[in-house]
This record gives structure tokens, sequence and C-alpha cells, in this order.
């Protein structure tokens, strides 16, 4: 059979333009540096030399390992974890604002009566209050609660100097912990100073963030020690709290502050001297045991009052 000549003198045909390899509706004449396929403006991206399409900038960054910091938490722009207790903080006080009486339901009270201040004291129903009577959300909720803006003897200041001290502390402990083990430390904190408070202070009605803000003094000047960086002058640093903590202790709850920087001590020691083999694993192990230790004092306190009473 014969096979067609093309005419002599006539044009050869165009070769098919290129498409892009994931539409191939669309013409592209530009390659991945990579995989050398052709993309279209929607399926790639800049690169440091020329474009990669989205499958290879993919692939390069499930082989890239995701930077941590020197304890090894996930780096993050911001002071996330930070930003939001301040702002929990204020938004409580707001309430509190609006709504009198929200501190002292939500203060923490080891056993005791708290009587609101609108009561009828002839006909209102006296009845225990506090962990030791079922209110166990006071261990927590305590440190989110502050002074009205009228209460001796400082007022406002008490939640003003305690956001101060969160910010100033709590962003450059989250920068070297990372949010998940930056918030373990405060809340531990919290938990710790509250715990005391029930073991020897049961009687009385205390409320602020302090407590938790010592336990991130105390974690900063171990985790400084620990990796020979301060920028904010540890020793200097737990003189000012430990003198603070003992001029205060007449109208302040020292048991919270000291139990708040014991807390916050062992945590900062039990995330920054574990190894870094499994440091994830030994770090989450030494953390529960704080925890252990914590929650035995709240045992032994809630044995104590029971025994009373």
């Amino acid at each position: 059979m014969d096979t067609a000549q093309p005419t002599p003198g006539a044009a050869a045909p165009e070769a098919p333009a290129p498409v892009c390899f994931r539409h191939a509706g669309r013409e592209s004449y530009v390659r991945c540096t990579r995989c050398d396929r052709n993309v279209c403006p929607d399926c790639r991206r800049e690169a440091a030399v020329g474009y990669q399409c989205v499958e290879c900038v993919k692939s390069g960054h499930q082989g890239t390992r995701q930077a941590r910091t020197a304890f090894g938490g996930r780096i993050t722009a911001r002071p996330y974890a930070t930003i939001v207790l301040i702002v929990l903080n204020v938004a409580a006080y707001l309430v509190e604002l609006a709504r009198p009486g929200t501190a002292e339901q939500l203060a923490m009270l080891g056993s005791g009566v708290v009587v609101p201040d609108d009561a009828d004291p002839y006909t209102y129903v006296y009845h225990l209050s506090g962990v030791a009577h079922g209110e166990w959300y006071r261990l927590i909720t305590n440190a989110f609660v502050h002074l009205e803006p009228t209460a001796p003897p400082v007022g406002v200041l008490h939640i003003l100097s305690n956001m101060y001290w969160l910010w100033m502390l709590g962003r450059v402990v989250e920068n070297r912990l990372g949010v998940l083990r930056f918030l373990a430390l405060y809340l531990l904190s919290a938990l710790g100073a509250a715990s005391l408070e029930y073991l020897l202070a049961s009687d009385s009605l205390s409320m602020g963030a302090s407590g938790a803000v010592f336990g991130l003094a105390g974690g900063y000047w171990v985790l400084s020690r620990r990796q020979g960086y301060d920028p904010l002058g540890g020793n200097q640093l737990m003189v000012t709290f430990v003198v603070w903590m003992l001029l205060s202790a007449t109208f302040t709850s020292w048991q919270g502050h000291l139990g708040g920087l014991l807390t916050g001590l062992a945590a900062g020691a039990a995330l920054g001297y574990a190894p870094r083999q499994q440091r994830g694993l030994v770090q989450s192990i030494n953390l529960t045991a704080v925890l252990g230790v914590v929650a035995i004092v709240i045992v032994i306190a809630a044995d104590r009052i029971t025994t009373l009473t």
C-alpha cells in the first residue's frame, strides 16, 4: 500500500503545546526544577531557583525535620499560650465585674462558709463550701480570678501585677518549652500552689495567678541553669520573688506562692533534665511524677480536714 507523501514546500505540522501534568487543558512552558514536568501557575511554587510543582514541595516538606526548641517543644512564631492565658484571666475579671461574687465562688477554699454579699443574715441558709465538700474545681479556677478593683489591700493592682509577670516570664519560658510543655508547667504550678494552700490554710479564701507565676519563675530559673542562657537574670529574679513572698505574707497567701514555686522548680527540672533519647516520653513520665506528688498533698489535706471535722 502506498503511503501519502507531504506536498513539496508545505510547512511541517506543529508539535502540540506542552500542558500542565495535573491539568491537561492548561498550556504551560514552565517546568518543575525537581521533576522536570510542566506546571501551570496554580500547580507551581516559587523556589530558590525557578519553580517546583506542588507535589515536589509537599514531598520536600515531609522530608524536613520539624524545628524544635532546646527542650523538645515545637517552635512557634508567637507566645500563643501566654496570650491565651492572659485573655482568659482578663475575661474572668470582666465576668467578676459584671457579676459580683463570682470570685468567691471560684477562689481557693479548703473548707469554710462563703456568704454572698447580698445575703439576708436572717433567712440565708449557711452551708460549708470548698474543695473538701466537692468543689474540686476551685483547685484550678482560683488561678483565673482576682481581687475586685476596690478590694483591699491592692485592688486592681492584683491582676495588673500578675498579668505583667505572666507576660514577662511566660513568653520567655514558652519560647524555650513550646506550647504544650509550657502549659503543663503553668497548670501544674497553679495546682501545686492550691494544694499547699489546701494543706496549710484550708480555711482561707485566696485567688489569683500569682501561684502559677511563682511556678514560672522557678521553672525559668531551672531551665536557665540547664541551658546556660539567662536573659532575665534568674538569680536576681528568684531573690525578688522570695523577698516579695516574705514581705507580703501578712496580706497574701504565702502558702500558695511557696507551693507554686516548689512545683515550678520540680516541673522545670522534669522538663529540662530529660535525656535527648526518648525525651518526650521521659518528660511525660517526669511530669506525671510531679503531678503524683501534688495529688498526694491534696489527699493528705483532704484526710486532715475530714479528721478535724
